[in-house]
Order: structure tokens, then sequence, then C-alpha cells
């Protein structure tokens, strides 16, 4: 890359005139500046040194790649004559110095407490759905499995038994949740939210009859009448009590003894938070809680296929916003108190949604004469058929726009059956074509034919509005010297820190979970050390030590990202022991990250691995493991087919 020449192009399309700042982390160019309509979007879209842009809260990103944004932004610096600032000065300069916009606010905070759940909720709602399949007749015929074959009941009831775990004790995940998530400690949040739902307690579900017949046990605490009522199907009453709790350990840490912080701290958070919970806290949000989801349901039932019909509609631009990351707590609330509710009406037109996206996503891939486009929404498009739209949202299809609004139109359609058909799901998992498996039986044939009327609108639209209008774009072709074209040899890539290993795909950052740098794996680590992946070169170590690059010697350009914009904490929390340039073995001590002070400052620690010079190989495979640690191998290179084909002769 001929990185002068790149800033010369960047300049080119946004508009020297048109520029107000500019700053860069490990990846990207985030400018801002006068009129975002001003940029040439096609010069930037067609720049096969530019990796994507997108633009979020008043910045335009350039992806450019690690190991050269950094010298280009120098050679932009260097041109402009602007002044070189921070990513947080930038994001100051671009909000006018406000406070975020507090809806986004709150909705990260609901993505931060509810996306580490999900994976409980989506088990405990798939196995419900199996049990449902277990159990309900005229299925397989006019008895149910169990009736037919009575040796399954056992197994039907440990099944339920299974699934209704994580909904019952639902205070108790949220709880700890929460409570980390609020900067406290998240044992004491999950104590209290087993004191919520002790046995002792009369059920939550049964709180509202139990009340209304007079049933009602009270306890005597100093001279007030409190209701021993369980906390069994609420979400807001655990939210406010986490924030409480977390409110008040965080005050006696600050003010307690040293000597006596260990034992008192814990002590004094759980009784006054318990108190306060049983005596009003949890009263008065059990009651906005329960309004808030008489409200949703009212909604639903009043507004009917017209509802569903908008909401499917608008629910992919709502994706690109960020808001449906708040969706998680209304389904939970809604799951929780399905007997009332009858079930969560999100879930199925999400699935519309994205599989319209994917539909569309795919009638690209035969518009298209571009090789790497038809790679592209090939691999997107079925990703998001199967629920997983970012790469195809943000790699293809907003690009194109057509696509991306025909699908809509094909999202809000298929919505109107959803309507019509009544369709609600029993429980969460994955929203696209097999999403069938969270609903129960009898919604089995409405959802099939809502989804293929999304699938056949998306694709069908799409195509014919590319055809008729000659949409179909053709990159220019990329001209590579010699040594570009030459695969790297096979390799493992090991894990830079211990913890849980996720797909990428499923990181909180749209430019890694759409896969634009390249393809990868993630980890939430439990481990503050960062190790070398590889033996190899060190090609980026940032100032800010919170991003590394490595070029293997087997040649694999491996970046390590820690943490989600951590790049605004300008170093703090991070330690370094390695500088550009310096050699590396793999299980060398590349530096450290403070996991804990990092969450409490409202960042995701999560650490990305992301191969960057991807398209040179043939595969890049996360390996299928959960729990690691630091050193063992999490990715697999394989070369490119064409490599392999002499040898396949021979």
């Amino acid at each position: 890359m001929n990185h002068e020449q790149v800033a010369d192009r960047v300049l080119k399309y946004v508009g020297r005139d048109n520029l107000i700042a500019a700053a860069h982390c490990a990846t990207r160019l985030r400018l801002v500046v006068k009129d975002e309509k001003k940029i040439d979007q096609k010069g930037l879209d067609t720049d096969d040194d530019v990796k994507g842009t997108f633009s979020i809260n008043g910045q335009y990103q350039i992806i450019i790649g690690p190991g050269d944004v950094d010298k280009v932004y120098d050679f932009l610096i260097q041109k402009t004559g602007l002044k070189t600032v921070t990513p947080d000065d930038l994001k100051n300069l671009a909000t006018n110095g406000k406070k975020a916009n507090p809806i986004m606010a709150f909705v990260k905070l609901l993505s931060d407490i509810f996306v580490p759940l999900i994976p409980a909720l989506v088990a405990g709602g798939l196995l419900m759905a199996l049990n449902n399949v277990l159990t309900s007749p005229n299925l397989f015929g006019a008895q149910s499995v169990v009736q037919m074959y009575p040796g399954m009941k056992g197994v039907a009831e440990l099944i339920n038994l299974l699934a209704s775990a994580p909904f019952t004790f639902m205070p108790v995940l949220i709880g700890f949740s929460a409570t980390k998530r609020f900067g406290g400690n998240p044992y004491l949040g999950a104590a209290i939210g087993m004191a919520m739902v002790m046995p002792a307690l009369v059920n939550g579900y049964d709180v509202a009859n139990v009340m209304a017949a007079g049933k009602m046990t009270y306890w005597n605490v100093f001279g007030l009448k409190v209701a021993q009522a369980g906390y069994q199907g609420q979400v807001l009453p655990v939210l406010a009590v986490a924030w409480i709790l977390a409110t008040i350990e965080k005050w006696l840490h600050k003010h307690m003894p040293a000597t006596l912080d260990f034992i008192f701290t814990p002590l004094l958070a759980v009784i006054v938070t318990g108190l306060l919970t049983f005596i009003g806290v949890g009263p008065i949000m059990r009651i906005v809680s329960d309004g808030l989801t008489n409200g949703i349901v009212w909604m639903y039932n009043a507004t009917g296929f017209v509802g569903t019909a908008i909401f499917g509609t608008f629910y992919s631009p709502i994706v690109i916003t960020g808001l449906h990351q708040s969706f998680p707590a209304i389904e939970t609330q809604l799951l929780t108190n399905i007997a009332k509710t009858g079930g969560d009406f999100f879930f199925p037109i999400a699935s519309m949604a994205n599989a319209a996206q994917g539909a569309a996503c795919l009638a690209v891939f035969f518009l298209s004469k571009d090789k790497k486009q038809k790679g592209l929404a090939s691999s997107a498009g079925l990703s998001a058929l199967l629920g997983i739209t970012e790469p195809a949202i943000f790699g293809v299809n907003l690009k194109l726009r057509y696509p991306f609004i025909c699908a809509m139109i094909a999202s809000g359609i298929a919505s109107i059956f959803i309507g019509i058909f009544h369709v609600l799901s029993s429980a969460l998992g994955a929203a696209g074509i097999i999403g069938f498996i969270s609903f129960p039986p009898k919604y089995y044939l409405p959802f099939f034919i809502s989804i293929l009327i999304s699938i056949a609108l998306g694709f069908t639209l799409t195509y014919l509005y590319g055809i008729k209008f000659d949409k179909v774009t053709t990159a220019k072709p990329v001209e590579k010297a010699d040594n570009d074209t030459v695969a790297v040899a096979d390799e493992l890539i090991a894990a830079p820190v211990s913890g849980e290993l996720i797909q990428l795909k499923d990181v909180n950052d749209q430019v890694f979970s759409a896969e634009i740098m390249g393809k990868g794996a993630a980890i939430k680590p439990t481990d503050n050390n960062v190790y070398a992946v590889a033996d190899g070169t060190v090609t980026v170590a940032y100032a800010t030590k919170h991003a590394y690059g490595i070029k293997t010697n087997d040649g694999a350009e491996v970046l390590i990202h820690l943490g989600i914009d951590t790049v605004d904490l300008k170093g703090q929390y991070f330690t370094s022991n390695v500088k550009q340039g310096d050699t590396v073995k793999k299980g060398d001590l590349l530096g450290t990250f403070d996991i804990e002070k990092i969450q409490t400052a409202g960042y995701d620690p999560t650490v990305m691995i992301v191969v960057t010079n991807t398209m040179s190989y043939g595969d890049v495979d996360k390996l299928n493991k959960t729990d690691v640690k630091s050193g063992d191998d999490i990715v697999a290179l394989t070369e490119l087919a064409a490599n392999y084909s002499a040898a396949a002769n021979v």
C-alpha cells in the first residue's frame, strides 16, 4: 500500500474543505466532517485500499487496517495541517461536547446486561420447544409422542425441568449480570436475586391471585406490613435492586476502613438492599413492570397486523441504530409471563426481517459480476438467513441501498401474515429460517408461510430492481504484485488470552462482527495477560496499548484488539512489553490489561483475534472450542485451494 497516495485519495473523496478533524484507532480513520453528503461514497466503495466505511455518533469512519491506518493518518495530517487529536477528543468534537444520547446510553446499558444472558435463555427456550414437540398432540398423530411412547415421559419431564430453570430463576441471572454492569460484586447481585425467588415466598406468578384472595402472608418489619411475595418472572424490579446494591456497595468501599471493608461492606450492602427490596422498591417496580408488559400486549392486540407490518418494515433500520439491543429485556419479560402474554412477537418479526435481508443479499450474488462482491454476498446472505445479518446489512445491502430497501418492503409484507396468524414464539433462538424450533408446533405452518413470503419477495424485488435499473456494481479489478498472490502455509493461531472463545460475528462491534477486517475469533477474557499468538514480528504496537499486530513467520497477519472502543482509554489500564519491529515467540508476554477496571469504566473487554490477510487463505476457521487458555490453538488457516491442485493430481 502506498500510504501517501491513499491519504490523497481519501482527501479527494472526503473533500479537503469538508474535513474538520481526524483521529485514528487500530484499524480506522475517524473523521468529523461538515457535510457527509459531500463525500464521494462511490469512490471510497471502489477503492482497493479502503475496506469499508460507516458513520456513527457524528464520526465518519474509514476502515484502512492495522499497520497502515497510522501511516495514512500521518500523511493526512501533514497534507491538511489539521491538529492531531485523540479519538476521545474527536468524540467530544463530533458531539459538540455533549453527553452521549441518553436513549442510546440506556440501550447500551440493557445490551450489556441482557446479551450475556441470551445463551441461557436460548438454551431454556429451545428445550421448552423440544418439550412441546414431545408433549403436544396432533403433531405426529392424534396422540403426543409421550402418549404414544410412555417410556419418554421421564425424558420429557427432565427436559421441562431444564427448560424452566432459567426463567424460574431469572432474577438470579439478572442480579448477577446487572450488578456486574453497575460496578458491584456480581455474586452479591446473585445472592439478592436468590432472595427474591426463595421457596418460602409466595411464587411471583401467583402473587396477584393470592393478593386478590386475601391470603398473602406478611412480615412485621419496624411496624410495617411487608408482603412475603416472590419475584419470579420479573425483570424491572431486579434491575432496580441491582443498581441500588451496586451503588451502596461502591459507597461503602470508599468510606469503610480497610480493616472492616472485607467483612462489613457485603453484610451492610445486602441487608440494606434486602430491606429496601421487599419494603418498597420491589412492590413499586412490580407495578411498573406489570404495567409495561400489559401495555406492550395491549399495543400488539390493538394494532394487529398493521402494527406487525410497520414493525417488520422498520426492524432492519432499527438494527442499524443498535436500538434492537434493548429488545431482549422486553422479550424476557414477555417470555417469563407467557401465560399472560401468550409469547414473544418480537422474535417472529425479527425472523422475517433477517430472512428478507439474506434473500436480498443472495439476489446481489446473482446480479453481481464482481468476484469479490459475489463471494461476500453468498456467505453473508446465507448467514442472514440463519439469523446473523450484520455481514449482509453492512457489507452488501446498505452499500447498494436498494437491496436493503427491497428487504424492508418484503419484511413488512411478511409480517402482515405474522400478525394475521398471531404467531408468537415461546423462546429465544436464531431469528431466521431455523427459528421455527422456538415456536409451539401450532405456529409451524404459518411461520413457514410467512418466512417463504419474506424470502421470495426479498429476492424477487431486489433482483428485478437490479435488472431493470442496471444497479449491478462492478468493482475495479485489483492489480496485485506476484508476491501478493502467493498463499501462506497452513498454520494455527493461538489464543492471546484465557477465557470463553466465541464467534467473531457475535462481538458488539459492526466492523469486527461483519468481518470487514477479516475472519478470526473472539474471546471473553478471564486473564489480564496478553501473549503472542505465534512466532513472528510485531507490526503494530500502539501507544494506547490496546491493539497489537503480528506477522507470523508463516505469513499470517494477525490483529489482536483488546476490547471495544478502548482506544478512548488512552492507554489507561493497559501495559505493553513490546514495540513495533520486535521479534516474538509464541507465548511471549506482549502486555497486560485490567479487565475489571475496563468494565467498570463502561467498556466491553472482549478480545478480537483477526487474520487481516484473510483473502490469502482458502479458509480461516475458528476451532470448535469453548473455554480456552492462552496458548491454545483457536484459529486454523488453510492454503488457497489452487495450491492443492498440483498435489491432488499427483
